[in-house]
């Protein structure tokens, strides 16, 4: 009976915690602006149109970041979060110029948190503009 008790409550926990595992730890607001400003301006010039977060799930999302690849798997997608490439560009773009010193790891958290969330099956299905 003592461990019946005990287990309903952490049972309880869990299952009210689940939503919240799904989500990715970064700051969705400010993988939101680097998105929008750099990656969505790079994909509008240079590959023909912007990748909304809506053209996949978050487990799509999810395995893409994980794959590190980009541009159909000839670069690390890590590259263009990277100190190296945001001083490349810093001279043209707003948002690589304001992030400039931010933790590579960290921005990429906050990128793959707003790509979750406005994923097709997301919180808040997102669209660039």
């Amino acid at each position: 009976m003592k461990l019946r008790s005990a287990l309903l409550p952490t049972l309880i926990l869990g299952l009210l915690a689940t939503p919240f595992a799904a989500q990715a730890e970064g700051d969705w607001k400010k993988g939101r602006v680097y998105f929008r400003m750099v990656c969505t301006a790079c994909h509008t010039e240079k590959a023909g149109g912007a990748i909304a977060p809506t053209t996949k799930t978050m487990a799509e999302w999810k395995a893409y970041i994980a794959a590190d690849k980009h541009a159909k798997g000839k670069d690390s997608l890590k590259y263009y979060v990277s100190k190296k490439y945001r001083e490349s560009i810093k001279a043209t773009n707003k948002a690589a110029a304001k992030f400039i010193d931010d933790d590579e790891a960290a921005l990429l958290e906050d990128i793959t948190a707003f790509m979750i969330k406005g994923a097709k099956d997301g919180d808040s299905p997102a669209k660039c503009n």
